[in-house]
């Protein structure tokens, strides 16, 4: 580290702490505001702000931010990073640091957790943590957030329409140069291959050619909960960029109708692009205004599959986005709730007599999950829950997280997931 490295990087956590828009965002306007900056140097102020993002709340309490200077602040920040969580140590750092930068850091050796609340111990808001202690109980709500501290691996799925999982794992091991880069296929996923370092993949040839996909892998298995074959019609609700989209075409192996559904223009361009490098041809996207759009009307009852990959908090991807711990509140879970159960609803009247509506999220919350699901059957007795493992099970997938299929970044190495399956009546 260097002092130019520690002011970029103060500067930038400023701007992240916000939180008035996505990190990634935030993170990629910057760095395009600062192309001078090398590679390495890039790296280490990217991994050491999102690393305080993960850990913000437990250095916001060490470190007791009452400066008046934002820049400030950040900047003990990362000095807290980098003794309590990094473990460096005032000798280390001392060549970087000036007079007043060396209080701080003798302040910030000097602190401990004692007397710290558990929910600050587990780097989230209150309310976050009261809900997943009613559902997971202490211990085991401890060890969710904390898996959340880790950053992700890079998943990727291979797309069968143009390669073989065997063919792309073996290049990708004999091009493999990076120290430490474990690479192998994913444990549950047929199709996943994992990648223990995040590379930047977007010009390798495999994916410029469309043979590969980032994807994480518990987004991998919801295709194989949907469990689309050969020549039937499937819409994708809540397509967005449409990565489960593209895996669900080559499971159908480019025959039926596939329809990607978004109110996001700019997102299905977004998946416009993907689209071109994949070499599906059975897939159709169409933006509409909202779930009661007419262009779904014409569609009642004509689907014999329905993934709803519901708009969420996105609380179980807080490895990769770990800005949303301190961006979404408990209102505004209120507010998605309503929308999903909207949502889902609207899918029911898509689905055809016989057919499959498929309910996702990347939640680990019950309010998102489970209760919209319970609801949902409530209200719609013509379908019935189809248990997850045997939908699975039937592809040869030995995953068995109940009725319902829940995936946790501690047990099962993925993001965290929840889907249900529902079957409507013949």
């Amino acid at each position: 580290m260097t002092p130019y490295l520690m002011r970029q990087t103060a500067v930038l956590l400023t701007q992240l702490l916000t939180f008035e828009s996505p990190a990634d965002a935030v993170v990629g306007a910057y760095f395009r505001e600062h192309r001078d900056l090398g590679t390495k140097d890039r790296a280490w102020i990217a991994e050491t702000a999102y690393g305080i993002l993960r850990r913000y709340r437990y250095l916001s309490e060490i470190t007791a931010n009452n400066d008046e200077d934002a820049t400030e602040d950040a900047r003990k920040l990362i000095l807290a990073w980098l003794m309590k969580i990094e473990g460096k140590s005032i000798r280390d750092l001392e060549e970087v640091l000036d007079e007043r930068q060396k209080e701080w850091a003798v302040a910030i050796k000097s602190k401990n957790s004692e007397g710290l609340s558990p929910a600050a111990l587990a780097d989230v808001r209150d309310w976050f943590w009261e809900k997943l202690v009613a559902q997971y109980g202490e211990a085991e709500a401890m060890t969710i957030c904390r898996s959340m501290f880790e950053q992700a691996s890079l998943d990727l799925r291979v797309n069968t329409i143009k390669a073989s999982r065997e063919d792309v794992l073996t290049r990708m091991l004999a091009e493999n140069t990076v120290k430490d880069n474990v690479i192998a296929v994913t444990p549950y996923s047929p199709l996943g291959i994992r990648m223990g370092a995040r590379l930047n993949i977007s010009k390798h040839i495999l994916f410029t050619e469309g043979q590969i996909e980032v994807q994480d892998e518990g987004s991998q298995l919801l295709s194989y909960l949907v469990a689309p074959k050969r020549g039937q019609m499937v819409a994708d609700l809540c397509a967005g960029a449409g990565g489960k989209t593209l895996a669900l075409g080559a499971l159908m192996k480019n025959t039926g109708r596939l329809y990607a559904f978004d109110v996001s223009e700019k997102r299905l361009n977004n998946l416009g692009k993907r689209l071109k490098r994949s070499g599906l041809s059975n897939l159709q996207a169409q933006v509409i205004n909202n779930e009661n759009d007419l262009k779904l009307k014409r569609l009642n009852g004509k689907f014999d599959r329905v993934l709803v990959d519901a708009p969420c908090s996105g609380l179980g991807t807080l490895r990769r986005n770990p800005d949303l711990k301190w961006r979404q509140t408990e209102q505004d879970v209120t507010e998605l709730n309503v929308k999903q159960s909207n949502i889902l609803a609207r899918a029911a009247k898509l689905c055809k007599a016989g057919g499959r509506v498929v309910y996702a999220t990347c939640s680990l919350l019950r309010d998102e999950n489970e209760a919209i699901a319970e609801a949902f059957m409530a209200a719609h007795p013509e379908f019935k829950l189809i248990p997850a493992h045997e939908v699975l099970a039937q592809q040869h997938i030995e995953l068995n997280t109940g009725d319902y299929l829940k995936l946790l970044p501690h047990l099962h190495g993925t993001d965290g997931f929840f889907a249900a399956v529902f079957e409507k009546a013949a």
